[in-house]
């Protein structure tokens, strides 16, 4: 007979056929009595005799800490106090791993049961629950505020007779059903590709329904992905009729448009972008000065003009934040009408513009800067390559006009001293390749090649890097509300293990770096082999930037004050700030400010990592599809990155990166050394380490997962140095005998190379068996007893051999 009473017994009694205590009966009495109890002490309160029900209350207990209805002290049970609810945005990782990410704090893990309610992208309302033993806040999804993703495509699946779509990462864990009548009407094949539209959305008991919108099984995978993209990550793709005919109800600038506007249609300035580049933002122009030093002219689009605030068009643009760049294709922010038109800084036509006027001294110090409106006229569209053949002596590249050759030597003569002021600031210019790919018909991969910068793209970066700067001077000393580019410095625990890398190289580190020291790190090892994989190093503890009401410097480009002015076309935060200069021009109110300002802040540094991160899942995709045509092959390739369970290589001349696990990095144990960031070999001796070349077969892909599988043939190089393989056995004789105590190169490749330099004999190892299963190994860990009996049997009968990280024998 139980001896208390339960307001929700009806409830309870549905669900048990002996009812235990609903949650509000266990908060009332915790408050009744208010003490901490125990899960012994609740039994005996409740008076609960049968074992079933004594574990079904251990099961409730734990799911009211994990939402955070309960805290736990030892082996007490305590009322938590209720949890401020944040507003935040849902990350979802490629491995199903979700969080919630709350700007300006720390990130909510998620566990299974919430991330049943949301999609990559949803906005939540999220209360913290508990910390773990790892320190990790975990969080409970209160309420979801809106849904980002309103379509997804995928492929047509069954289980148990019940028909489903199963999206694609990130998306991958919401499954949506959709009813038997509607897969025959649309006379669906299993494994067909779908487009389908969300009707009801999951619960955390129930799956999201939907239905069909379009059929894609005509259509190659390579044609699916960049639409499956932009649907899964709920970027917006289709301009509403209305924000269309705003952007088409403009005209070419009239002579009211020109009214209050410096005219600078007689200057010649010209636009410098890539080839490809379809919108053209920024135009640049100089001139030296009578009494020495520099005038440079930056003239941006002048988008603000035509995108008005409260109009469809600026809550189109607000909602998309940035234009998202897929290989081959480009997510605009603006319609085509302005982005590659009136917004367009194109040859030979009127344009309105914003611009920075700024003069520099002799040595390139900044010595005043005027922002105003201006109505301009290109005189030429001109591309890095021609600018840059230019530059090296060929005056036929750039158009044979003497205003606009005399105005290019200014900016390269101008260029070569901001160059050396670059160096002085110590900003930070990390080895890094950039590439860009070639695509056939069907739009998959043709090639993979290297993009490189030459000094004309370095002159337009310091030219607009001039006009950011000044836009935020002007912002600070003039009081005008506006979003700053932040970079932090780095983390404590992100230092502390680029110190421990850093001293490895035998260079100092502080414990505090300025920009100085991370320079002299990049400077000390820019001509090493390696040096690509020491500067990941150094970026990986680098903060990611963001945007923010209140200025904290821009860390990386060694910036006091830093802004984004210079691309209003396809970023949002540089309209606003053209309206802010506008306004204070004008002395008129500030479009913008205050909390208004913050929460725009939070929305495009969301907007801006949501493109990126979109952009990165096609990009990888189209690389895994790319390889699936090679696997099998063989490459070369070097050490990007060392973890505790494997190597990551890019491959050389491809520039694909994949995975060796340390499963199949042959006969020996393995442990990974954090500062050194290596895999070393306990038994043998063979060292893996950054920049190391190998020598890979592609073993297999995982377009879902977007991972390649390589496996090792051969290491070819460590730490600069060419690993020497060992002579086979031969007949024992004179040679035979000098041969095995001698390292002697042979031309085929093993699956082990030793890089030591002591004599040992050659053990034979025997095939073993590969296996798919990824194994997880303590960077502590050490072989077990039992390995060391077979170790030292092996050294007595010189038959058995040495143990391999593919199946290690340790205590887990």
């Amino acid at each position: 007979m139980k001896n208390w009473v339960d307001p929700e017994a009806k409830a309870e009694a549905e669900r048990y056929d002996n009812p235990i205590p609903s949650r509000i009966l266990i908060l009332k009495t915790l408050t009744t009595l208010d003490k901490q109890l125990s899960h012994a002490e609740l039994v005996d309160h409740f008076d609960i005799k049968d074992e079933k029900s004594i574990e079904a209350l251990s099961h409730r207990l734990s799911a009211m800490i994990r939402d955070g209805q309960l805290g736990k002290e030892g082996m007490k049970y305590f009322i938590l106090p209720e949890q401020p609810a944040h507003d935040a945005t849902i990350y979802i990782n490629n491995k199903g791993l979700g969080s919630a990410n709350i700007d300006g704090k720390n990130d909510l893990l998620l566990p299974e049961r919430e991330l049943r309610l949301v999609f990559n992208g949803d906005r939540i309302k999220v209360r913290q629950t508990s910390v773990d033993r790892k320190g990790k806040a975990w969080g409970y999804i209160e309420e979801v505020t809106q849904h980002r993703v309103k379509q997804v495509i995928g492929k047509l699946s069954v289980h148990d007779n019940e028909y489903f779509i199963q999206p694609a990462t990130p998306n991958q864990h919401q499954p949506i059903t959709l009813e038997k009548e509607l897969i025959e009407h649309a006379k669906a094949n299993i494994g067909d590709a779908l487009r389908v539209a969300i009707d009801d959305y999951p619960t955390r008991d129930t799956f999201a329904t939907g239905h069909i919108v379009q059929s894609m099984a005509d259509k190659a995978d390579t044609e699916i992905i960049i639409p499956q993209t932009i649907l899964e990550f709920g970027l917006p793709y289709e301009f509403p009729q209305e924000v269309v005919e705003d952007a088409e109800s403009f005209k070419e600038p009239t002579a009211t448009d020109r009214k209050g506007r410096v005219d600078l249609r007689d200057l010649p300035l010209v636009t410098i972008d890539g080839e490809d580049a379809r919108d053209f933002d920024d135009a640049v122009y100089a001139e030296k000065r009578p009494g020495g030093g520099y005038r440079v002219v930056v003239a941006i689009a002048d988008v603000s003009h035509y995108v008005r605030t409260d109009k469809p068009l600026d809550d189109e643009a607000q909602d998309r934040g940035t234009s998202v760049y897929f290989p081959h294709f480009v997510l605009p922010m603006l319609p085509e009408a302005l982005s590659n038109g009136l917004c367009s800084l194109n040859p030979h036509v009127d344009r309105l513009c914003m611009v920075c006027d700024l003069t520099l001294s002799r040595l390139g110090r900044v010595t005043g800067y005027e922002f105003y409106p201006a109505v301009m006229h290109s005189k030429a569209r001109l591309t890095y390559t021609q600018v840059g053949s230019y530059f090296n002596g060929d005056s036929n590249a750039v158009p044979q006009d003497r205003t606009i050759q005399k105005s290019l030597n200014t900016l390269f003569q101008m260029y070569s001293v901001l160059k050396s002021l670059r160096e002085k600031r110590h900003a930070m210019e990390f080895e890094t390749t950039e590439t860009y790919m070639t695509f056939d018909e069907l739009g998959g991969i043709k090639e993979i090649l290297p993009r490189h910068r030459n000094d004309a793209h370095k002159l337009i970066e310091e030219c607009m890097l001039l006009a950011n700067v000044a836009a935020a001077d002007f912002s600070l000393k003039n009081d005008i509300p506006m979003l700053y580019r932040v970079h932090e410095a780095p983390e404590h625990t992100k230092i502390q293990k680029v110190r421990d890398f850093v001293k490895m190289l035998g260079l100092h580190f502080p414990e505090q770096p300025t920009q100085e020291d991370y320079q002299r790190v990049i400077e000390a090892t820019k001509d090493r082999i390696d040096a690509q994989s020491i500067h990941a190093v150094l970026l990986r503890s680098m903060m990611q930037a963001y945007y923010g009401a209140k200025n904290a410097g821009h860390f990386g480009l060694a910036y006091d004050a830093y802004t984004h002015f210079t691309s209003p076309i396809r970023r949002y935060p540089d309209l606003l700030l053209h309206r802010a200069i506008k306004a204070n021009l004008q002395k008129k109110p500030y479009p913008i400010s205050g909390a208004e300002l913050d929460d725009a802040g939070e929305h495009f540094s969301q907007t801006e990592r949501r493109a990126d991160e979109a952009s990165r899942s096609v990009t990888s995709w189209l690389k895994c599809h790319y390889m699936k045509q090679h696997l099998g092959d063989e490459f070369i390739g070097h050490v990007s990155a060392v973890t505790e369970f494997g190597l990551f290589i890019t491959l050389k001349d491809l520039y694909v990166d994949g995975m060796i696990h340390i499963s199949q990095l042959g006969d020996d144990f393995f442990v990974y050394d954090i500062a050194s960031q290596t895999l070393i070999g306990q038994n043998r001796g063979q060292i893996f380490g950054l920049g190391d070349e190998v020598k890979i077969k592609v073993a297999g892909v995982n377009l879902d997962e977007r991972k390649i599988d390589f496996e090792l043939l051969k290491q070819v190089t460590h730490a600069g140095r060419t690993v020497r393989e060992r002579a086979p056995r031969a007949a024992r004789s004179t040679v035979a005998a000098v041969k095995e105590e001698v390292f002697i190169p042979t031309t085929k490749a093993k699956t082990e190379d030793e890089p030591q330099q002591t004599p040992v004999k050659e053990h034979k190892p025997k095939k073993k068996k590969k296996s798919n299963k990824p194994s997880s190994y303590s960077k502590k860990a050490k072989p077990s007893a039992k390995q060391d009996v077979k170790a030292e049997k092996k050294e007595k009968v010189k038959k058995k051999k040495k143990k391999s990280n593919a199946k290690p024998k340790i205590a887990e």
